[in-house]
């Protein structure tokens, strides 16, 4: 890890440790960094910027859509989106970057930015750190565009619609006769989310889907899950699906209302596909934070 980018990019109480200001550096810094490395170049540099549902994102996203501007180079902004929303979006778009303001699964004051590279991946520990090098030597960015040369701000909402239409198109059957109950954590899935599965068939229940910029994550989502047990119980659900603040995390719910957590969640599906001949490689990819249970269940299957 650098002096600021962590494992999930920049985090801290929003105005306060993560202020106007250093958002505004990292965005002028950082897009003057991914200019370098672009393989546009003879385009414009183009940054995507999507968010989560807290109220500093605008705060934040104004903040690092100037700093990325100043350098010349455009932004789209597509507003909230799921932060895979963006990564997807980057490489689709064939943009230089994208910036997801979010801070996840943590509480509404805190917010953080990420960054993705133009392959839809998280930046190598290099880049980040070469940006983190010019964010405490501003100086060093001598390129300040004026005239027809400044950066232009595009609103990218509808790119929000193309990446629901590829979550459908990931499922090549439809969830006909399968009763769904969403906990959305009044976050980045209170829409796209009950939509892709209402698109794909299913019998839909929402709850926690009305955020008002404070209540994200606020005993709701993937790190509160007594609610949508409860509401699978009452639902008759056939299964529940818990999403945190910028929903890149799930936790399930099954019928009679018992979490399963993540290694769970992998196990069955690589089962389930090994059974189907669709199992690819006969392989499981994990992450060092899986559990030494899954890795003997995964064996023995």
């Amino acid at each position: 890890m650098g002096k600021y980018f962590g494992t999930d990019g920049v985090r801290g109480i929003a105005n306060d440790e993560l202020t106007p200001h250093l958002a505004y550096k990292i965005g002028r810094a950082g897009a003057f960094v991914l200019e370098e490395h672009s393989n546009h170049k003879n385009t414009r540099t183009r940054v995507i910027i999507g968010t989560d549902t807290r109220i500093s994102k605008d705060l934040l996203s104004a903040s690092i859509a100037a700093g990325v501007m100043s350098v010349g180079a455009d932004v789209i902004d597509v507003g909230v989106i799921p932060t895979p929303g963006i990564a997807y979006l980057t490489r689709k778009l064939g943009a230089d970057a994208g910036i997801v303001i979010s801070a996840s699964h943590n509480p509404m004051e805190y917010n953080g930015i990420k960054f993705f590279g133009s392959e839809g991946l998280k930046l190598p520990d290099e880049i980040e750190l070469e940006i983190e090098d010019y964010m405490d030597n501003m100086n060093l960015i001598t390129q300040s565009n004026i005239g027809e040369e400044v950066g232009k701000s595009q609103c990218g909402i509808d790119y929000v619609k193309s990446y629901e239409d590829s979550l459908v198109e990931c499922l090549r059957e439809d969830l006909k006769g399968l009763n769904v109950t969403l906990d959305c954590a009044h976050g980045a899935a209170y829409k796209i989310g009950p939509e892709v599965f209402k698109r794909l068939g299913a019998h839909v229940h929402v709850i926690n889907h009305t955020p008002n910029g404070i209540n994200i994550n606020d005993e709701a989502g993937s790190t509160c899950t007594k609610g949508l047990s409860q509401a699978v119980l009452q639902n008759k659900s056939d299964i529940g699906l818990a999403f945190d603040g910028d929903a890149d995390r799930l936790i399930a719910i099954d019928e009679e209302g018992n979490q399963i957590d993540g290694d769970k969640i992998m196990l069955i599906c690589a089962k389930y596909l090994k059974e189907e001949g669709k199992l690819s490689q006969n392989k499981l990819v994990v992450t060092v934070m899986s559990n030494l249970g899954l890795h003997m269940a995964a064996k023995e299957l």
